[in-house]
């Protein structure tokens, strides 16, 4: 297939860069309107209206919500019965997940000034959260680990996983990964409608604090919509990946690098960027006489010909720019010298360092999260991490002498704003008897 080229020294270049790499998540106006409705109706109506959304969308019909609760002993019984290899790569990846993500994990701090006062920070883990788990176009044992881990390694006390199971099919690498994710409570539901139950709750869905996990458009909208009722990691988008190689990596990897993504979703990204004309050329032949052997060739084509490039940088350090402004989920930096230039990347969800670090394995099990920022997000957001299921609190403990001398201080500013029941209130301790 003849992908898309672009040049960098190239008239309107910067334009079409902009046109190519635009999306909004959940930006259509008619999956906004209906999000919104299955939210009220959930509201309203509760397990009702779950099982009747569920009967309609997922073509499983059910006579009660504790039909479709998946309970932990059929959780660890799919982990019990998945071949011995599928058990042992999970372990591993949860292990290694697991190992990571520890090191994220905040402690509380306090100091003490001159005065006595004592000023800190606690950290605690949320109560409840809620992992979606898409369960449509494919299954994702490995977002259930991505999800469930950090939030178990932070300490939350339930999780509540949703997951669509379209008619009544339960994906045993699923119902395993929640098992070693030590998922609490999980229930086959999915769509906006699950959205909503975690965030307002009904009489068999309990109600969360925060929401995570991706999810198509209609999720996505959803999420976008209970933010505020409850907290939210991100909205995500389609999956990306951008390369930036030198030719120093064989181009039958770079063309499997750019599958990797495609093929997840007709919307996902993938680009390479080089300034080696040549090279460019032959990851385009490697692409065409690699394409007919995929499982999911249909939705790759459709992906790189819709959203997929190659780009002709002028240099790597023009390479390094374009991809900052790209703001990928996913960057290969796929040269000969990867360190050296790790320093001139700032934005992008996870980076690859190296020609044998594909992207792939951080998918599965290198260990960091692979729920990662989309659409140029990376440029002020973050992976999903241990940090997403700690609440800081602030602690002020304030001395004797500290409220004489910060009361003053503090009534200062207070009556500057026009504010007299403060001033008055860091004033009152002042006159207190000794």
């Amino acid at each position: 297939m003849k992908l898309r080229r672009l040049r960098a020294r190239d008239a309107g270049f910067d334009a079409a860069l902009e046109a190519l790499t635009r999306y909004e998540a959940a930006q259509d106006d008619a999956v906004e309107a209906a999000a919104r409705g299955i939210i009220a109706e959930v509201r309203a109506r509760g397990d009702a209206a779950l099982l009747e959304y569920t009967a309609r969308f997922d073509r499983l019909e059910a006579p009660a919500m504790a039909a479709l609760e998946v309970g932990r002993d059929a959780l660890g019984a799919a982990l019990a019965a998945i071949a011995p290899a599928e058990a042992d790569a999970l372990r591993a990846a949860a292990d290694r997940i697991r190992r990571f993500h520890e090191r994220q994990r905040a402690e509380s701090w306090q100091f003490e000034d001159a005065e006595g006062t004592r000023l800190g920070q606690r950290i605690t883990p949320l109560e409840r959260v809620g992992i979606y788990v898409p369960g449509g176009k494919a299954a994702y044992p490995s977002s259930v680990l991505m999800n469930a881990i950090p939030a178990k390694v932070a300490g939350v006390a339930e999780i509540v996983m949703v997951s669509p199971t379209p008619g009544g099919v339960r994906n045993p690498l699923v119902l395993a990964a929640a098992a070693l994710g030590g998922v609490d409570r999980m229930f086959a539901i999915g769509g906006a409608q699950a959205v909503a139950a975690l965030a307002y709750g009904t009489a068999s869905v309990p109600r969360v604090d925060k929401i995570v996990g991706p999810g198509n458009a209609y999720v996505a909208a959803a999420k976008r919509q209970v933010f505020g009722q409850v907290g939210i990691d991100m909205i995500a988008g389609p999956s990306e990946i951008l390369v930036v190689g030198d030719g120093s990596t064989p181009a039958a990897w770079i063309a499997l690098d750019l599958f990797s993504q495609a093929e997840h979703d007709e919307v996902a990204q993938a680009i390479l960027v080089s300034p080696d004309a040549a090279y460019l050329d032959a990851v385009e032949a490697e692409i065409t006489r690699l394409l007919p052997t995929l499982d999911r060739r249909d939705v790759v084509a459709a992906s790189l010909e819709a959203r997929g490039a190659l780009i002709e940088a002028r240099d790597l350090e023009e390479a390094c720019v374009i991809a900052n402004r790209v703001a990928p989920e996913h960057l290969e930096l796929s040269v000969a010298d990867p360190q050296a230039w790790l320093p001139k990347l700032r934005n992008a969800g996870a980076i690859f360092l190296g020609r044998y670090s594909s992207e792939a394995i951080g998918d599965y099990c290198a260990g960091p999260n692979h729920v990662l920022p989309t659409a140029g997000t990376a440029r002020y957001s973050s992976p999903l991490g241990v940090y997403d299921f700690q609440k800081r609190t602030s602690v002020i403990e304030v001395s004797r002498a500290g409220a004489a001398s910060l009361g003053r201080l503090a009534a200062t500013l207070a009556r500057g704003e026009g504010l007299d029941a403060h001033a008055r209130s860091a004033e009152a301790r002042l006159d207190e008897k000794r």
